[in-house]
């Protein structure tokens, strides 16, 4: 018999299975959209807090007291900080400032600067974060400040910076450094500074080149405060973590308990309403090892810092009880819905909740800091404001023996708002009934059991439908499926339509960007089309709409988790009309019908008549791989655009359209025809029509099989993959030939040219052992470098559905 006790921690916004413990670049814990992305970073779940996607802290701590003996299981503490003189972020402090050069003694405090004007902190030339213009090459920064006493120990500077940076205190170099970070950065303060620092006036004196782009400037200094030890916290034993499509599990010895450790987010893709319910799973099962019984307590911490962008953010938490419940709420005092944009930006708005029903036993708190030394010993208070503060559940399961016995929280967002479409604010999915928070959790406990079923049966088939490419690309494909999930919102658009808009997380912040939707697209093209018409609706709208005018498809829709309108400085013309029409040929081709394209044809028309006419030989432009810089005649982009029409012409063959489909069928003929003679290199393909002894990975051709269009000879796929094994380094294919990076989608489907699985096997067996072995601690990059296995940039983006590829050709082959 099994004893099982349900708890619920919530944040409203808001089996990888590998039979034995394996490494992966990061451990998806809390996976649901953007905002609400947790994970572990480390092998061993104790040794690093836990972390958002952008790397910041979000902290989860979770310990067991076993017969009075504590274990921490869940998390590490992070670093706190307590100011001594608030950065901009906090306060938006006076300063004085120049743009002209001061001389050389401008850090001294007997400098004559009353000339000098006045501002408020930060100073740049983004004036959503700035409150003072800095357009110039450099600006310079006094700031007065008063110190009462000498008692803070661990001084440190908090500073962000665009570009190079030179910081003195008193006049004593603190931090000089070339380079900048889109960050606030805590540099401990020398010695020789510190001992500058007296009581009364100080001087912090700043200086900042801006050598290109965004410029930024903002300084303070706090202190860093030392976690108070606890002579009873002892470190969980680690045995094992096995990861699956939906979950991550650990396994942990507790001294006389073993504990099994599992995080669900249930992101079932064949069902919208669970999938965008913004609850997750952490189940702590316990047996004890001796078949003696033992007093067992659990406790979970929550940091307020998961409902902020940054942890100077103030926030209010509280305590109340509703339907049964016994709730903690917190969220920032601000409430700025949908007023934060950007890349590497989190949410502040909405609320976190942590329940548990109202039972004997449970007891919860709200206090400062990250101290646990008192975390069995509960706090009194019930409503607390301020920063950084943790939401503390303790839980007494009573006895455990030789029976497992279960103890379950539900984690999870409410985001209220959860994008901008087109100047019109839309609530995410799960409230389209009008649904309340409550209800979700309500609804989550009392599904517990049927949705964890679901989940397995989804680990289960994601697993087994990828071993068409073997255990490693399996693997691969099952730590692809939540983090691709995950990098995207569900909403429903003013007119009812469903739109599954992704961040281009770490690549500019774009929503709904179409080069990122098509390399993203192979996962829900196997498991749930709608989705991606999700993911293609608001393109469509944009230009139905007459809101985007050019004969070509957009972009993007703008920054996340504003969508009104593109924002990227450059389109991709070519680019994104072949992924438009690709994608909706493939929906056509898996769903075996044209009601989707019929729904947009004309659309559709406009983008084909651009690439009949621009498509074979494009002009110097950017494609997807944009960060390889701008490209003419590339002969991969041009292939793109065959097989678009390609695939225009079998959907107007299908939709009766006869005479447009022979017109399109005799162009894309011609076009290879001279395809194949412009971009010949003797024994494969070349980069560029005009660069021969070059090359790149002709991954677009893999719709001209897929969609069994026939465009091209065989030969041509198989001399392509002959050429590539013989370029291939420790962790991958290059990208082309002009960097040893790779894109990591991009090889896989690459690897589906092949027509042996030999081959298809060597060129995904590197990806499995990048996966596996890089030093890059993230959620999985798509950008790597192929000599070293490191990242070269991006994470956590939905491209990583790309690798699904495989698995989609095997379901197209009956189609």
């Amino acid at each position: 018999m099994k004893t099982v006790i349900i708890g619920v921690l919530v944040f409203l916004n808001a089996h990888f299975v590998f039979g034995q413990s394996t490494k992966a670049p990061a451990y998806p814990l809390i996976t649901h959209d953007p905002y609400f992305s947790i994970w572990s970073t480390t092998d061993e779940l104790t040794a690093s807090p836990t972390k958002h996607w952008t790397g910041a802290d979000h902290s989860l701590i979770g310990m067991i007291e076993v017969d009075g003996i504590i274990y921490r299981f869940l998390g590490k503490s992070g670093d706190n900080y307590e100011t001594i003189i608030p950065a901009g972020d906090e306060v938006n402090y006076e300063a004085l400032y120049t743009e002209s050069n001061p001389g050389e003694n401008w850090m001294n405090p007997s400098l004559d600067d009353s000339q000098w004007k006045k501002g408020l902190a930060p100073f740049g030339n983004n004036m959503t974060i700035a409150k003072t213009a800095w357009n110039t090459k450099d600006i310079w920064m006094r700031r007065k400040f008063t110190l009462k006493d000498l008692n803070a120990d661990a001084l440190y500077l908090k500073l962000n910076h665009d570009d190079d940076v030179e910081v003195y205190l008193n006049g004593e170099i603190v931090y000089k450094v070339k380079g900048w970070t889109n960050k606030y950065i805590y540099v401990p303060i020398p010695e020789a500074a510190k001992s500058k620092l007296k009581t009364g006036e100080n001087l912090l004196a700043v200086h900042v080149i801006n050598n290109v782009g965004g410029a930024i400037m903002d300084a303070g200094i706090v202190e860093k405060v030392t976690e108070k030890p606890n002579p009873k916290l002892q470190t969980a034993v680690q045995k094992k973590v096995t990861v699956n499509a939906t979950q991550t599990m650990y396994n942990f010895s507790c001294g006389k308990v073993d504990l099994t450790l599992t995080f669900t987010s249930p992101l079932l893709i064949n069902n919208l309403d669970v999938l965008s319910r913004p609850v997750s799973y952490i189940s702590a099962k316990m047996k004890a090892t001796d078949n003696l019984l033992h007093d067992v307590r659990l406790y979970l911490g929550a940091s307020t810092d998961i409902a902020v962008n940054t942890p100077a953010q103030e926030v209010q938490a509280t305590q109340y009880s509703d339907k049964g419940l016994a709730i903690l709420k917190a969220g920032t005092t601000s409430q700025n819905v949908l007023k934060l944009k950007g890349d590497d930006v989190r949410i502040d708005w909405g609320y976190m909740y942590v329940a548990v029903p109202k039972v004997a036993g449970v007891v919860q708190s709200i206090t400062k800091g990250n101290d646990l030394s008192n975390a069995f010993t509960p706090s009194a208070n019930t409503n607390l404001g301020g920063k950084h503060l943790t939401l503390n559940t303790l839980v007494n399961t009573g006895k455990v023996g030789s029976t497992t016995k279960e103890q379950v929280f539900l984690l999870g967002y409410d985001d209220i708002q959860s994008v901008q479409y087109f100047q019109t604010n839309l609530a995410p999915w799960w409230r389209k009934n009008t649904t309340t928070i409550e209800n979700q959790l309500a609804a989550a406990l009392t599904g517990y059991r049927s949705i964890i079923q679901a989940c397995e049966a989804i680990n289960r088939k994601i697993y087994n439908d990828a071993l068409i490419g073997g255990e490693q690309y399996a693997r691969l494909c099952e730590l692809a499926y939540r983090q691709s999930i995950a990098a995207h919102k569900l909403v429903k658009s003013p007119s009812g339509e469903i739109l599954f808009l992704s961040k281009e997380n770490f690549s500019n912040g774009s929503i709904n960007t179409v080069d990122v939707t098509y390399p993203s697209a192979p996962l829900f093209l196997v498991y749930n089309p709608d989705l991606l018409k999700g993911m293609l609706n608001g393109i469509f709208y944009y230009s139905e709409s007459g809101k985007w005018t050019k004969p070509f498809a957009a972009h993007d829709l703008g920054t996340y988790p504003l969508a009104n309108g593109q924002t990227y400085g450059e389109d991709m013309p070519v680019e994104e009309c072949g992924n438009m029409i690709i994608l909706t040929a493939a929906i056509a081709k898996v769903e075996g019908n044209t009601l989707y394209a019929k729904k947009h044809w004309k659309t559709l028309s406009v983008w084909a008549d651009y690439l009949s006419k621009e498509g074979l030989d494009p002009a110097l432009q950017l494609c997807t791989d944009d960060f390889a810089g701008h490209l003419a005649r590339n002969a991969n982009l041009s292939l793109k655009a065959i097989v678009a029409l390609g695939g225009y012409a079998q959907m107007a063959e299908k939709l009766g359209e006869k005479q447009t489909a022979e017109k399109y069928k005799a162009i894309t003929k011609e076009m290879v025809k001279k395809w194949l003679e412009m971009a010949a290199d003797g024994d494969h393909y070349s980069l560029t029509f005009n660069d021969k002894g070059t090359w790149s990975q002709k991954y677009n051709l893999v719709w001209d099989k897929l969609l069994k269009l026939n465009l091209f000879p065989k030969e041509v796929y198989d001399k392509e993959v002959a050429y590539y094994l013989t370029k291939q380094n420790a962790y991958g294919l290059p990208l082309d030939s002009r960097k040893t990076y790779t894109k990591s989608d991009w090889v896989v489907w690459t690897s589906v040219l092949a027509s042996r699985k030999q081959d298809f096997d060597a060129l995904v067996e590197p990806m499995y052992k990048y996966a596996t072995q890089t030093k890059t601690r993230v959620p999985l990059s798509d950008w790597h470098e192929t000599t070293n296995g490191n990242m070269v940039g991006f994470q956590a983006r939905s491209v990583v559905g790309g690798y699904f590829m495989k698995v989609l050709e095997q379901k197209l082959k009956t189609k």
